[in-house]
């Protein structure tokens, strides 16, 4: 099992508490690619993008572009250690785009992220 099981509500929670004082976070989900990219491109009133872009991340050239022509720093985050799944999810052309790249560290992750884009 790659996902774990504690509800992403509840770690969005503990998020947002936690880190009130330093950020106001915002969460944007959806699997249509053509949204994550219209978001994308909608960054203005963001400092910086955490960005999980699950199987996208092996394929789609539309949301690096985009991340590249946005401006802002973003970190590509993978709940699952994608280098030791299957070959093809090794190759990640979205992370080119991104300042950085965590995987494997569940829910983690994503706060490692956020704390790494709140000291920069």
């Amino acid at each position: 099992m790659w996902y774990g099981s504690q509800p992403w509500s509840d770690f969005w929670g503990y998020l947002r508490n936690t880190y009130a004082h330093q950020a106001e976070l915002t969460y944007l989900e959806s699997s249509y690619e053509g949204q994550l990219v219209d978001w994308i491109w909608e960054t203005d009133q963001y400092d910086a993008l955490i960005l999980n872009p699950g199987a996208l991340a092996h394929t789609s050239y539309a949301l690096y572009d985009a991340l590249l022509g946005c401006g802002k720093p973003c970190i590509e985050v993978h709940y699952s250690p994608i280098h030791q799944r299957e070959r093809f999810r090794q190759r990640l052309i979205t992370a080119q785009a991104c300042r950085g790249v965590i995987s494997g560290l569940g829910w983690l992750g994503y706060e490692l992220a956020l704390i790494a884009l709140l000291r920069d």
